[in-house]
This record gives C-alpha cells, structure tokens and sequence, in this order.
C-alpha cells in the first residue's frame, strides 16, 4: 500500500511517477524498498489516467450510501403506512 501511496503522492506534486521517485519516498518513510513491488507499480500504472481512476473510485464509494438511504426511506415510508392502515382498522 506505501507505494501506491508514493504514487499518489508524486501524482499531486505534479511529479513523474517513476522509480526513483517511488524508492525515494518510501525510503523516506522509514520502510526498505522492494525494487520488484515498485518495477510492478510502474509497470501497471503505465497509461493510466489516475485523475479518471480516482474520480471514478470516489464515484463508487458514494453509490452504496446512495442506495443505502433508499433503502432507509422505503423502510420508513413502508412503516408509516402500516401504521395507516393500522389507525383505519381502529377506525374502520
């Protein structure tokens, strides 16, 4: 995860996302570089746009909540005319 991290980090500095780039900041982190983890980093992050991915990411994290309280109100609306239909049997 640290490197995907150095990526984004390099990313919002407007920096090349490259493997010197990546080794320094993870050495700066404290952490020992493994040259194969960043070699595949580079390699997968090859024509990616991270803006798109990001966006796209934050886009898919929002719906579940989106759906969630759809949920919440159907409950709720199916609540209130339960209890509706429980008045009007009172009532008749």
């Amino acid at each position: 995860m640290e490197y995907i991290y150095a990526a984004l980090l390099l990313h919002k500095a407007g920096k090349a996302i490259d493997e010197a780039g990546i080794k320094k900041i993870v050495e700066a982190s404290g952490l020992q570089v493994d040259e194969t983890k960043v070699k595949t980093l580079i390699a997968s992050l090859q024509g990616v746009d991270i803006e798109k991915a990001i966006s796209e990411a934050a886009i898919a994290t929002t719906a579940p909540a989106a759906t969630e309280s759809k949920k919440e109100e159907k409950k709720e609306e199916v609540k209130a005319e339960a209890a509706a239909e429980g008045l009007s049997a009172l009532f008749g």
